[in-house]
């Protein structure tokens, strides 16, 4: 049936006038973020360290999302293989001199030595850090010659959450000539889409930073009690790293303590790279088969530059190595 003329105008005119209104407005609204924490403590086809193959991008596609029991669809697949037929790794520069700058040797204690066998840390060249808001203040200029080459600092996690002490750490470490790169913990009981969102508006898209990482693993002590099914864990976790990998140009690394590597990624994601929580055994034990970037083997770490204890991690390669893949992932 047709409406006669003018009520057919009439009809577009307040249309448009509700589809202006005050919502969209309210969308922009930014609340402060809450000083809370809930966890404890890219270049698109760059090859891992180590590993035997190259990357390909798996692409996510988003469905519906409610607030708790949310609905981010990807193709299974993505996540699920195994084999592919990759492009040769590139070659390394040539030998010579290692460019890129300074790497400090590591004289670092730890409060719980390890014994790890014939392959220890400290038969790795490039040796790094990560920290949060525990650690308090840092002397970012003696940590780095104690031999932080590196360090990951804790941004956000949830979808409001943000370290009081990121943006600090975050540049006095570049001011101290530490590559840095920071993380996000993941929260189960939030929306992936969201979270991703706000890491995105407190961490900076910059030239020389390192990979955005996930920290995804068991916690405890949170009010998210639910243990989530693998699929949607896997869900989750795409559609998160695709949305950091489309703003960021760089591919997220997946940081994973053993229990939730055991019980969500054996076999999962094999074309993002990993950091590897081992404190007691070396990866290649705790996760056999998973090529790794980054391995954190202690939690108890001493260093001048800081009161406490600090996490310890390394580099997967040599000096040349290190400076090839942070020219790939960071320029």
């Amino acid at each position: 049936m047709r409406l006669p003329v003018i009520h057919a105008l009439l009809f577009t005119f307040f249309g448009l006038a509700g589809c202006s209104g005050g919502a969209s407005v309210d969308a922009l609204q930014i609340a402060e973020p809450s000083r809370e924490t809930t966890g404890s403590i890219v270049r698109p086809d760059v090859g891992i360290p180590g590993a035997g193959s190259g990357e390909v991008i798996a692409s996510a596609t988003e469905a519906g999302m409610s607030a708790l029991a949310e609905t981010e669809h990807v193709n299974a697949p993505a996540f699920e293989q195994v084999a592919l037929n990759m492009p040769p790794k590139p070659a390394l520069r040539p030998a010579g001199k290692p460019s890129g700058g300074k790497v400090y040797s590591q004289k670092f204690r730890d409060a719980k030595p390890v014994n790890f066998g014939k392959v220890t840390p400290q038969h790795h060249a490039v040796h790094g850090v990560d920290v949060s808001r525990w650690q308090g203040e840092i002397d970012w200029a003696t940590l780095r010659g104690q031999g932080a080459n590196f360090a990951y600092i804790k941004a956000t996690d949830g979808g409001d959450h943000l370290d009081p002490m990121f943006r600090k750490n975050w540049d006095a470490a570049a001011r101290a000539g530490l590559r840095r790169g920071a993380y996000h913990f993941f929260y189960w009981c939030r929306t992936a889409a969201e979270q991703a969102d706000w890491f995105i508006r407190n961490v900076p898209k910059v030239k020389g930073a390192l990979p955005p990482v996930i920290d995804v693993e068991y916690n405890h002590q949170s009010d998210c009690k639910r243990r989530w099914p693998r699929a949607d864990i896997l869900e989750k976790m795409q559609v998160f790293m695709d949305r950091l990998e489309r703003h960021y140009g760089q591919r997220p690394i997946i940081y994973t303590a053993p229990d939730f590597y055991g019980d969500n990624l054996q076999g999962a994601f094999p074309n993002h790279p990993f950091w590897l929580r081992a404190v007691a055994e070396h990866p290649s034990k705790v996760y056999p088969g998973r090529d790794w970037v980054f391995w954190q083997y202690s939690g108890s770490g001493l260093s001048q530059g800081v009161n406490g204890k600090i996490d310890l991690n390394v580099f997967r390669g040599d000096e040349r190595a290190w400076w090839n893949w942070v020219g790939q992932v960071a320029g």
